[in-house]
C-alpha cells in the first residue's frame, strides 16, 4: 500500500492565493493587454477623424444631412444672424431651447452684409404686408438649416429675391378671376391739413374770387342755367378751370377697385391738393410759406412703409394748375411758385397737371375741366349726337385777348386776320369785355364753328381747347406744346386725325393766311375730323364724381389707366434689373410721342419749338415759362368776373 503524501501548508496556501486573485497564467495576460490596446486605438482614431470639427454644409450638399443638435448654452459664442424679416427654421420655432447648427466655426463665419430690400416690420394702421399673412405668399427667406446658397460676397451682384415684393402686385394683373386684378389703387389717408382743411378755408384759395361756390357739388361748382338752350338739361356746371384737385380726388372715392392692402395695389394715390395749396401763397408770401406744405407732405410720405417699397415711384398726385407753379428754380424770394416738383422725393412720384413740362419726366398733362360732367352714359351719347347734327355757319372762330406785352405772341395777328375775314367769328376777351367769360357765349360760338383757333395763352395750354372739342369744333394749334406733347394719354398721337397744325412762325411772319389754309380742307375731310373730335369727347371730360359711367371712360379713367401702366413698367424694370442709361430727361417730350416698343429718340421736326440754350446761359425755357405762369394770373383775374 502506497503511502499518502500530505501537501505542505505553504504550497496549498500559494495555490489558493492565485485562485482567489483570478490571475491567469502569464501568456493570457499579454494577449488581453494587446487586444485592449488595439480597441482603444480604434476608438480614438474614429473619434478624432469624425469629431475633430463640425461639418460645413456646402452649397451643393443637402442641408438635411450631418446636422447636430446642441444645447443653447454651447452656442452662446456663435454669431447670430437674426432679422425680423427672415423666417426661422421650424425646429427652432417649436423648441426655442434647440437650434440647428449648419454654420462654420466662429473664426470662419463671414460677416453679415446689409440687405437693402428688406424692411423692418411696421406696426402702423396701414402696414405693408412684408411678412406672411393668411391667403398670401411670402418671400422664401434664408435660414440656418435650409440655406443652399453660398454667403453673399462683395463681388456678388445685387439681385432681387426670388419673390421680390414688387412681384406680388405684378402677379395681380394675371389673376383672370379678379375683375380688379392689376387695377387696384391704394389711397393714402393723409392728415386733413393736406386737403379738407383747405376746402374749409376756401375763401383763401384765390386772390381774385371766392372759390367757395366752385367747391359745391363735389368741386363741379353751381349748375348752369340752360335757358338759352346751349347746354343739355343735366350735367352742366360752372366749373372753375383750376378745380381738378378736388374733382379728381372725389372721382377716386368712387373708383371701383380701391384697396386697403397696398401690397396688391397697382399704384398709390396721394390726395394732396397741391394746386389749392400753392394758390393760397403765390402773392405776398415768402418762399418758406410757399414750400411749407410740400416739405411737410414729403416728410410724411417718406416715413410710410408704403413709400419704402419703391421709394415713391408707385405714387401719384394731381394738381389742377400748370407745372410752372411748382418749379421754382432758385431760393430767390422774387422767383415764382414753390419747388415741389424739384424736391428729390417728388421726382420719384408722378404728378398730373393741366400743363406739363416738355423737359421733365415727373409730370404728365391731363385735360382742363370743362363745364360738362355727365352722370350716365346716355347724357354723353345724346350730346355727341347733337354735336354731329349742328349747322355750323362759321369757318373758324377765336375767343381771346391780345398779348401786347409779349412780343412772341401771335394773338395780335390772329385777331387782325379774324376781323378781316367774313367767315370768322371773334369773341374778344379783355377787361372791358365780359361776354367771352360766359360759358353759354363761349359754347354757343364753338358750336357754330368748323375750326377753333387755339394759340398759346400765357403759357402753352388753354382750357378753351377742351371747351371747343366738347362742342365738336376742330382745334387749330400753332405750337406743339399746346396739346400734342401735353395730352398724349388722352389725344391720338396722329394729330392730323383731329386737328390742324399751323406753325406760329408762319403766322408771325405773314407767310400764311389762316382762312386760305383752312379752306383747303374738303367737306369730307372736315366731316371725318369732326367725327374724330366728337368721338374723343368721353376721354376729355370728367364725369360727375357722385355717379359712375358704365361703358365709357372719362378723363379720370384714362389717366388712372396710364398711371397703372407706367408703374407696372417701372416695377418690371426693377424686378428684371433693367435701366435705360441712354434716357435724356430734357427730351421727355420726344419719349412721350414714341409708339409702344420704341425706345430711342433722335432729331425731330419740332426741335426748334423746344430748344434750350447749350452755351451755359440761363435756362430761358423754364424761366420764360415761369414768367408766363406769373402772367397767367392776369387772365385768371379776368376769368373770375362772370
Amino acid at each position: 500500500m502506497m503511502p499518502i503524501r500530505r501537501r505542505s501548508a505553504t504550497a496549498s496556501y500559494q495555490e489558493e492565493l492565485e485562485k482567489s486573485n483570478g490571475k491567469p497564467p502569464q501568456p493570457r495576460i499579454c494577449c488581453l493587454i494587446s487586444l485592449s490596446a488595439m480597441f482603444w486605438v480604434l476608438i480614438l482614431t474614429f473619434h478624432f477623424s469624425a469629431f475633430s470639427s463640425p461639418p460645413i454644409i456646402g452649397p451643393d450638399q443637402p442641408s438635411g444631412k450631418h446636422q447636430f443638435v446642441l444645447e443653447e448654452s454651447s452656442m452662446q459664442n456663435i454669431p447670430k444672424f437674426d432679422n425680423p424679416n427672415i423666417q426661422k427654421p421650424q425646429e427652432e420655432l417649436e423648441n426655442p431651447s434647440l437650434k440647428v447648427l449648419s454654420i462654420p466655426p466662429q473664426d470662419k463665419v463671414p460677416q453679415p452684409k446689409p440687405v437693402n430690400n428688406l424692411q423692418e416690420p411696421d406696426s402702423s394702421e396701414n402696414q405693408v404686408n412684408h411678412q406672411n399673412t393668411s391667403g398670401t405668399e411670402t418671400e422664401p427667406q434664408p435660414s440656418q438649416s435650409t440655406d443652399q446658397t453660398p454667403p453673399v460676397t462683395q463681388d456678388t451682384p445685387k439681385k432681387a429675391p426670388k419673390n421680390f415684393a414688387l412681384e406680388k402686385a405684378l402677379r395681380m394683373a394675371e389673376n383672370q378671376s379678379d375683375p380688379c386684378g392689376g387695377r387696384y389703387i391704394y389711397v393714402h389717408n393723409l392728415p386733413s391739413r393736406f386737403n379738407d382743411d383747405m376746402l374749409r378755408d376756401c375763401k383763401r384759395l384765390s386772390l381774385w374770387t371766392n372759390m367757395c361756390k366752385f367747391m359745391s357739388n363735389d368741386g363741379l361748382g353751381p349748375p348752369l342755367d340752360n335757358s338759352g338752350g346751349v347746354f343739355s338739361d343735366t350735367g352742366w356746371y360752372a366749373t372753375n378751370q383750376f378745380a381738378v384737385d378736388v374733382i379728381f380726388s372725389n372721382r377716386m372715392k368712387q373708383y371701383e377697385c380701391l384697396t386697403n392692402d397696398s401690397s396688391i395695389a397697382a399704384a398709390i394715390f396721394v390726395p394732396f391738393y397741391a394746386g389749392f395749396d400753392i394758390a393760397r401763397y403765390l402773392w405776398g408770401y415768402n418762399i418758406s410759406m410757399r414750400d411749407a406744405a410740400s416739405l411737410d407732405l414729403v416728410n410724411w410720405l417718406e416715413k410710410r412703409p408704403e413709400w419704402k417699397v419703391m421709394g415713391g415711384k408707385d405714387h401719384f398726385l394731381v394738381a389742377g394748375r400748370i407745372t410752372w407753379d411748382f418749379r421754382r428754380l432758385t431760393e430767390n424770394e422774387m422767383d415764382w411758385g414753390n419747388k415741389l416738383l424739384f424736391l428729390p422725393a417728388a421726382r420719384n412720384m408722378s404728378m398730373l397737371v393741366v400743363e406739363s413740362s416738355p423737359w421733365n419726366a415727373n409730370d404728365f398733362g391731363i385735360p382742363y375741366p370743362t363745364y360738362f360732367h355727365p352722370g350716365v352714359d346716355a347724357d354723353v351719347f345724346i350730346w355727341q349726337e347733337r354735336m354731329r347734327k349742328l349747322d355750323r355757319q362759321w369757318l373758324f372762330s377765336f375767343a381771346g385777348a391780345p398779348r401786347p406785352d409779349n412780343p412772341k405772341s401771335i394773338r395780335g395777328q390772329i385777331i387782325d386776320q379774324c376781323r378781316k375775314s367774313s367767315v370768322c367769328k371773334l369773341l374778344e376777351c379783355d377787361f372791358g369785355e365780359n361776354k367771352c367769360h360766359s360759358p353759354s357765349n363761349i359754347m354757343k360760338m364753338f358750336q357754330s364753328s368748323l375750326f377753333c383757333l387755339q394759340p398759346q395763352g400765357d403759357s402753352y395750354t388753354r382750357r378753351s381747347a377742351f371747351d371747343s372739342m366738347l362742342a365738336g369744333c376742330i382745334p387749330v394749334f400753332f405750337h406743339p406744346g399746346s396739346a400734342y406733347v401735353q395730352y398724349t394719354w388722352h389725344l391720338p398721337k396722329n394729330y392730323t386725325r383731329y386737328s390742324v397744325f399751323l406753325p406760329e412762325n408762319d403766322v408771325r411772319n405773314g407767310n400764311v393766311t389762316i382762312e386760305e389754309m383752312l379752306r383747303q380742307y374738303s367737306p369730307l375731310m372736315v366731316k371725318q375730323m369732326r367725327e374724330e373730335v366728337i368721338n374723343l369727347i368721353p376721354n376729355l371730360i370728367y364725369a360727375d364724381p357722385r355717379s359712375e359711367l358704365e361703358t365709357l371712360k372719362d378723363a379720370f379713367d384714362v389717366a388712372v389707366d396710364a398711371i397703372i401702366n407706367r408703374v407696372a413698367k417701372i416695377r418690371r424694370d426693377m424686378v428684371e434689373g433693367r435701366e435705360d442709361k441712354d434716357f435724356i430727361e430734357e427730351n421727355s417730350w420726344k419719349y412721350a410721342l414714341l409708339d409702344e416698343g420704341e425706345g430711342t429718340v433722335g432729331p425731330h421736326e419740332w426741335d426748334p419749338f423746344f430748344s434750350k440754350p447749350k452755351d451755359g446761359s440761363p435756362d430761358t425755357g423754364n424761366s420764360a415759362s415761369a414768367e408766363a405762369a406769373k402772367n397767367s394770373w392776369k387772365s385768371e383775374q379776368r376769368s373770375q368776373k362772370f
